[in-house]
């Protein structure tokens, strides 16, 4: 398998194989994971596991992103990627959740693993995948604690989720990339106008790299035409959902169009 000379035992560190089922570390223990019916395997550490998105949240975020509302930034982070990392380059998608990021990069010819701490998250990505006749590698594991040789990978790619430079820089090649994408300033600017009196806008953020090269950085914006249940799923699927007191959620629940305008900031940084 391709991915074996990348994934490393958890637990020792040992290169892996797999045989039949499961995943062996070819350390001197020959730690054994078993993977799922689904097709990923579980890889996180006891004190990082049982954590992650629930279910609920992976099935609001699953049906908005299958809507292809976020179509134009999948898009841009693909192109972007194809610019700097040739095709059959090996990618992370570290926090890669319910994997929708992580097969339209397969499917684009890279050669994709997919992290996050979510076994639903995780167990759906490996679904799509299998569904979409992908060969793609997904594993149940922290983004603290990448399951990956070190320096083994050309790029990895961060989209809306914490950026772990050290982690990062680990295991990236010298000359390895880093995609990283969150909220721009007026991102879902109007989706707070219903739920707010006042709609503040997102700060910059503040874990952006510190020790790689900063190659580019650039703002994606466009609109969406969001009806029904897709405004509820983006609802859902933002952290907004647990921070919103009952007035603002029920002004949302009568909210059945919805013209929002999402904008996503975009950086590109090289490890030295």
């Amino acid at each position: 398998m391709w991915w074996s000379e990348h994934v490393r035992c958890p637990v020792c560190g040992a290169k892996t194989t797999k045989e039949g089922n499961s995943l062996f570390c070819l350390g001197e223990k020959r730690h054994c994971f078993d993977f799922a019916a689904d097709g990923y395997v579980n890889l996180a550490t006891a004190r990082a596991s049982g954590g992650g998105d629930d279910a609920a949240l992976i099935a609001a975020r699953t049906s908005f992103l299958d809507g292809g509302h976020y179509t134009p930034f999948a898009a841009r982070v693909t192109e972007l990627l194809a610019e700097l990392v040739p095709q059959g380059g090996t990618v992370v998608d570290a926090g890669c959740g319910e994997g929708y990021y992580t097969c339209k990069l397969a499917s684009a010819g890279f050669s994709t693993l997919g992290f996050d701490l979510s076994k639903r998250g995780v167990r759906t990505a490996a679904k799509r995948a299998k569904r979409e006749g992908l060969d793609a590698f997904f594993g149940v594991a922290g983004i603290y604690t990448l399951p990956l040789q070190d320096a083994s990978v050309d790029a990895v790619v961060s989209l809306f989720a914490p950026i772990c430079e050290e982690e990062f820089l680990r295991v990236l090649k010298p000359g390895g990339i880093l995609i990283a994408a969150g909220a721009g300033r007026e991102h879902l600017g109007a989706l707070k106008r219903v739920l707010y009196d006042v709609a503040k806008e997102n700060e910059p953020r503040a874990d952006l790299p510190r020790a790689m090269c900063e190659l580019s950085g650039e703002t994606l914006s466009f609109q969406m035409a969001l009806e029904g249940d897709a405004v509820k799923n983006l609802f859902a699927m933002t952290p907004y959902y647990y921070r919103t007191s009952k007035d603002g959620h029920e002004r949302l629940a009568a909210c059945h169009a919805l013209s929002c305008e999402a904008q996503m900031d975009i950086f590109i940084y090289q490890k030295y």
